[in-house]
């Protein structure tokens, strides 16, 4: 390892076109979604035949077949077969914190290239058996006779066929993420007009992005698809409004479908690597990764499930020695609008501050015209473990055309937040008229 911490650079990030699941994706798995995605960054930075150190990422929803989705997923592509494939997962935050991990091996000298990835898809669900039947099966695959196979089914009853689906409820409190959602909008009071008009904001940035040519470079079409399917250029505050709550059915719920990332399927990657390494091949070095932190909450006493990111965000301020308005770019994760919002409300509380985050004075506001520029998850969709990797490419970009420095922030399940900064390549930056509008 060397002796000196190194600069971690992006090289950029590619993807496939996110899309609102049992549609257009179907039929398709995590390998062949994470393949595509991959596949995609190797045709774009010519590495055919290339061994990179490491290739790190994972999916949330799973079968028991993707336990080394990342190693086969290299194995499907043109990547040399002595590329390693590391499987993990961190919720929402899974490809996001696989960058880091990637980062810091390159900081520290150990390897000199990664690709953090990610893919989801809840068309294709993890439907098992029950544990008694499970273990019915378990026990017959074992026996040594006929009748013994016969015995392990004795006393069977037909309720036991019934499957198992998988739920995105939280294991210790029983909710799903929009319920706790809605408790958190009730706390820190965000009404559904705002809730609305941030969605709306979401697919007009992601729209104009589309129009401009910026989404060019960062999509890959897979299996004949070559825009997001989610992305509603035509939307409008009227339509949304007459959507009916999604969680809270009452007169009191303020999250709907249009202010709430749908179920979607997707892949994403992105490269990383040190100076050295990009050099030698001729790759621009779009931006830095210089600043990480992971933080995690006591959700199920009250705290919040998707408010863990104002945490890691102040700790990975301070470490830094920046203020919250530091930053040119701010990349939140839009799992619900009201996650957001609450999100930038806490940040701006002293109460919360001092209680939560240990200051002595807010955090302080945004520049709201900084934040999500291109649009976010409520336009572009949300496949969970391949959002980070979507958020670090587009950051990726931004940053290469138009210089200074990016907040990325992602909330997961389990009442964690995966967080991360971004510093330009001022060499690569070039000032578009478009820019940050």
């Amino acid at each position: 390892m060397t002796q000196q911490i190194r600069k971690v650079a992006i090289v950029g990030g590619a993807r496939i076109p996110f899309c609102r699941s049992n549609t257009l994706y179907a039929d398709l798995s995590n390998l062949d979604m994470l393949t595509a995605a991959l596949t995609g960054l190797i045709d774009k930075y010519n590495l055919n035949g290339a061994a990179i150190d490491v290739v790190a990422g994972g999916a949330v929803v799973s079968h028991s077949r993707d336990w080394n989705l990342a190693r086969e997923a290299v194995l499907a592509t043109t990547l040399a077969p002595s590329t390693p494939g590391i499987t993990m997962q961190q919720a929402c935050g899974t490809s996001l914190q696989a960058a880091i991990m990637i980062a810091g091996q390159i900081a520290t000298g150990q390897i000199e290239s990664g690709i953090a990835c990610g893919s989801d898809t809840t068309s294709d669900p993890p439907i098992v058996v029950g544990k008694k039947l499970a273990g019915r099966f378990a026990q017959a695959s074992q026996a040594k006779t006929f009748g013994q196979r016969l015995g392990a089914f004795k006393g069977f009853s037909p309720s036991e066929l019934a499957p198992v689906a998988p739920s995105t409820s939280e294991p210790r409190t029983g909710l799903a993420m929009g319920d706790h959602t809605e408790l958190m909008a009730k706390q820190w009071h965000i009404s559904r007009e705002d809730q609305d008009t941030l969605a709306y904001e979401s697919h007009m940035k992601a729209a104009k992005a589309y129009a401009s040519g910026f989404m060019d470079e960062l999509i890959v079409p897979c299996a004949g698809v070559f825009r997001d399917n989610n992305l509603r250029a035509d939307m409008t505050l009227e339509k949304i409004a007459t959507l009916k709550h999604a969680f809270d059915k009452s007169d009191k719920g303020t999250l709907t479908a249009a202010n709430s990332t749908p179920l979607t399927d997707g892949a994403a990657a992105v490269l990383l690597c040190s100076e050295e390494w990009a050099a030698a091949r001729g790759l621009p070095v779009l931006a830095y990764l210089t600043q990480a932190q992971t933080a995690a909450n006591d959700f199920v006493h009250g705290d919040g499930l998707l408010m863990a990111p104002t945490i890691a965000v102040s700790k990975m301020i301070d470490r830094a020695g920046l203020k919250l308005q530091d930053f040119d770019f701010y990349e939140i994760h839009e799992a619900f609008a009201a996650q957001v919002l609450c999100t930038l409300r806490a940040w701006e509380d002293p109460v919360y501050c001092k209680t939560k985050l240990g200051k002595d004075a807010a955090l302080g506001s945004i520049d709201r015209s900084k934040l999500n520029v291109m649009g976010s998850s409520l336009a572009f969709g949300h496949p969970f473990a391949a959002t980070g990797a979507r958020i670090l490419g587009n950051l990726a970009k931004l940053l290469g055309e138009h210089g200074g420095r990016g907040l990325v922030s992602v909330c997961t399940a389990g009442g964690m937040g995966v967080t991360a900064i971004l510093e330009g390549n001022k060499q690569a930056a070039r000032a578009l008229p478009q820019a940050a509008e």
